[in-house]
């Protein structure tokens, strides 16, 4: 339940807060069944097909980070959504509110980056609107951006979760926390930290060739604000099963180690800009991870726990040293303004 009567950063984390805030407040009101599913994408049926819709707000402090800057991350962003959904990416919408005084040159490098990475990804822009509002009214720059993509029937159900079963694979494909952590860097311009690069990436072409060989996946999510620990939270809660992962399997570069060692912060809870999480059944795992290691963005795919009918609606972490420790929704806000 909501504990405060303000909106707080922690609102926006993506974690119990945010979750909160979404079930009680927005989808109480709005009250739609496709809203209702939480998705990272809506799931639409029309007569000559399936498509799935998304939409996103960007608000990244600083605008410029090693490796990406808002406008890629407002294209991967969408574009990953949708693919979480099972949907091959076609169309985006983009929506700018402009602070007076903001560089014109600051914002073509923006635009000229958003074009790039919708170049990259194989979709394309084709509507959008402009605002500009006083000094001081906004930081800069926000986009707001929305997609829509195409939906096979076959792969509806994996936006939903409702095909996990005890037994299941779960497999991340690469590093944690690495958006997150170069984000960070460049806010505080920590010099030492420049091997810390964002993993902002659209990844249709790395998910596009598990669709297309029709492989057993259960449920994709890219686990963004909040980091993998929220996602995997959401999947067991309410749920007869849980979810144990193991701790020296978690891919963690160790530039990311040590900022998050410096800092105090858990790699589990940082987001993620180009990674996705997959969780399929035992026989085609080994499969998934083979195809993901092909792709640039997938080198390090690995297999990092499974679905287990024990500790039900819990995610569980068995720890480097034997023991084990529960996991459980981020509760506050540790990075604002990340995405």
């Amino acid at each position: 339940m909501q504990t405060t009567n303000k909106i707080l950063l922690g609102h926006g984390s993506g974690g119990r807060m945010m979750h909160n805030l979404i079930t009680e407040l927005f989808a109480r009101h709005f009250n739609d069944p496709v809203l209702d599913q939480q998705t990272d994408a809506a799931l639409l049926s029309f007569p000559f097909g399936n498509l799935a819709f998304t939409t996103d707000a960007f608000v990244v402090q600083p605008l410029f980070f090693t490796g990406g800057d808002i406008g890629k991350l407002s294209v991967c962003g969408t574009v990953n959504d949708l693919v979480a959904s099972g949907a091959t990416p076609l169309w985006i919408s983009a929506a700018f509110i402009i602070e007076e005084g903001l560089e014109v040159s600051v914002l073509e490098d923006i635009v000229k980056s958003m074009a790039s990475s919708a170049r990259q990804a194989g979709v394309r822009i084709v509507c959008g609107d402009t605002k500009v509002v006083g000094k001081g009214q906004c930081d800069r720059l926000f986009i707001t951006t929305s997609g829509i993509g195409q939906v096979q029937s076959q792969h509806l159900r994996i936006a939903t979760g409702e095909l996990i079963t005890a037994g299941d694979h779960i497999i991340i494909s690469g590093t944690l926390g690495d958006h997150g952590m170069a984000v960070l860097a460049a806010r505080n311009e920590l010099g030492f930290a420049s091997k810390l690069l964002t993993d902002c990436a659209p990844l249709n072409l790395m998910v596009q060739p598990l669709l297309d060989e029709n492989l057993d996946i259960r449920f994709m999510r890219d686990p963004t604000r909040g980091g993998l620990a929220t996602v995997l939270c959401e999947i067991a809660e309410n749920k007869d099963f849980g979810i144990i992962i193991n701790e020296e399997q978690l891919p963690v570069s160790e530039a990311v180690r040590g900022m998050c060692e410096l800092y105090g912060f858990d790699p589990l809870y940082i987001a993620n800009e180009g990674k996705m999480l997959i969780i399929s059944s035992p026989k085609d795992s080994s499969r998934i991870i083979e195809i993901l290691k092909k792709s640039p963005e997938g080198r390090q795919a690995t297999l990092i726990g499974e679905v287990s009918n024990d500790h039900t609606a819990k995610v569980l972490l068995k720890t480097q040293i034997g023991g084990t420790r529960m996991i459980t929704m981020l509760a506050g806000e540790q990075l604002p303004r990340i995405c």
